[in-house]
């Protein structure tokens, strides 16, 4: 990867968080442009469909590693295994994470604390174990799924804006880092995407059907993080208007408060 990848072809990338959602999708769609694709996540059973649906779609070997980014030793147990069994990663997306709306006067600290070891801390175990690696080869694309809510926090998002920021902050430096050792970093900052995440962070709510107007498609989004691979993109922003509003944000900090907590609070 002198300057970027011009295939994805026989490329091992690797996706966490990835038997279902967005993770899931990225995984088809790496694998559509021939890559070796490994994919992890907690949930044994719906891996070994993504897996096998990758195979079907590009024609090669895949791989599944059950694991939960929260636990460091299982982490660094998954990458030693991936690097023993499918060698070395040329792509890194951290997708694993999860959510939960509440206010924060009455958000249990206990989701809270998992939350920021699912989010910042597992996401921090897998990259700094592959950069190790991409550093001693100076090759290699991490790409970090953060979120719009890590530029413009909403009401009832305290606790996972706050580690959506902490995702920006880690990604832009090591960013700077890396660059010298010709290794890209990119964040994806998506608004809303119709996926099972918002079974779990808004539970019985109807957030998606209020927010219809900004809601993502998964495929169309995971499309768009293939596409980057290998290059020198620093973000990738979802949608456009959410994009727009963010930069609004940091300009206008009065107004975009106005704004955060009205028009785009619909939780």
């Amino acid at each position: 990867m002198k300057k970027n990848l011009t295939t994805l072809n026989n490329k091992v990338v690797f996706i966490t968080g990835a038997s279902t959602g967005l993770g899931e999708k990225i995984a088809y769609e790496a694998a559509k442009k021939g890559a070796i694709v490994v994919v992890s996540a907690r949930r044994k059973e719906l891996l070994l469909q993504v897996q096998a649906t990758c195979e079907k779609y590009s024609g090669k070997k895949a791989y599944a590693f059950p694991m939960d980014v929260s636990d460091p030793e299982q982490v660094k147990q998954v990458i030693t295994e991936i690097y023993q069994t499918v060698g070395v990663v040329d792509v890194l997306v951290n997708n694993a994470g999860f959510g939960h709306f509440e206010e924060a006067i009455s958000f249990d600290m206990d989701i809270a604390e998992r939350m920021f070891r699912v989010n910042v801390l597992g996401l921090m175990y897998v990259t700094q174990l592959v950069a190790i690696e991409m550093a001693e080869r100076q090759h290699g694309h991490i790409i970090n799924i953060a979120s719009q809510a890590g530029k413009m926090a909403t009401p009832k998002s305290a606790v996972y804006s706050a580690s959506k920021f902490a995702v920006l902050g880690y990604s832009n430096a090591l960013r700077l880092e890396l660059k010298p050792l010709n290794i890209f970093v990119t964040t994806v900052n998506p608004g809303p995407i119709e996926t099972n995440f918002f079974s779990i962070a808004d539970e019985g709510g109807t957030y998606l059907e209020k927010v219809g107007q900004y809601v993502l498609d998964a495929e169309i989004v995971a499309s768009r993080i293939v596409a980057l691979m290998g290059t020198a993109r620093r973000e990738l922003n979802m949608p456009a208007l959410l994009e727009v509003a963010g930069k609004f944000y940091t300009l206008f900090p009065r107004i975009g408060d106005y704004l955060a907590g009205t028009i785009f609070n619909s939780k």
